[in-house]
């Protein structure tokens, strides 16, 4: 049976030096089609007067990275056009990363040297990114994600009202699933990003545990407890 795969859930990131909570890579949006750098290397012709058989002779020159492109769904004046923007104009190498549906990632210094828009009467916006490659690629295989910043609980701990997890921040974008708790048992078919209380746990504090999956492995995390559930 093939391996092989379509290139459904591929990622393509931009290293970001202003993101918080810290300097961290950048998400581009609604990426719907990729083209990794194309190398190439020089012919060196090193033909001499007693090359064999008369034939001439070469060796390798040096490799030029050559470009990469990426293009997206383009909205005019969101976070995604505004980041890329800011890099364009900006004209600095930044690393960059494209994320494959198998978790592998390869990452290559480059620089934005085009940002064209196309604004079709009957069809989507859409943008082309080309990027100049200016370094060697690093591949490195799927590894399981790790939590940078734990999971948060948003909300009044109060019966009737809803609870909201924030997943935390976590390494090689995996996704995410949700297990609420009530003074740390877990609370039966609460596996949804949210959670609206009811009378069965006053008393309780509320925590979420979030378990993060990709293609390499998965991690959990579990936020710190609300305060103890009120009456209404």
């Amino acid at each position: 049976m093939t391996d092989s795969m379509i290139g459904y859930l591929t990622g393509y990131r931009i290293w970001d030096p202003s993101g918080l909570p810290s300097p961290n890579y950048f998400d581009v949006g609604e990426v719907f089609n990729v083209t990794p750098g194309e190398a190439s290397s020089d012919r060196v012709d090193a033909t001499h007067m007693k090359s064999p058989g008369r034939r001439r002779e070469f060796v390798n020159g040096l490799i030029d990275s050559g470009t990469a492109s990426f293009e997206v769904n383009w909205i005019p004046g969101n976070g995604t056009d505004e980041f890329l923007r800011t890099h364009f104009e900006a004209g600095d190498t930044r690393n960059h990363q494209i994320e494959f549906p198998n978790g592998v990632i390869v990452t290559f210094p480059a620089s934005i040297t085009g940002y064209s828009k196309a604004v079709p009467l009957d069809d989507r916006l859409t943008a082309t990114i080309e990027v100049s490659v200016n370094g060697e690629e690093v591949w490195s295989a799927a590894s399981a994600p790790t939590n940078i910043a734990l999971p948060a609980i948003s909300g009044l701990a109060k019966e009737g009202e809803t609870l909201t997890a924030w997943e935390g921040i976590w390494t090689d974008s995996p996704s995410f699933a949700f297990q609420w708790l009530a003074d740390g048992t877990p609370i039966p078919g609460a596996t949804s990003s949210s959670y609206t209380l009811d009378g069965t746990y006053i008393g309780d504090p509320i925590t979420v545990t979030v378990t993060a999956t990709n293609s390499a492995g998965s991690d959990t995390a579990t936020s710190v407890s609300t305060a103890n559930v009120a009456g209404a």
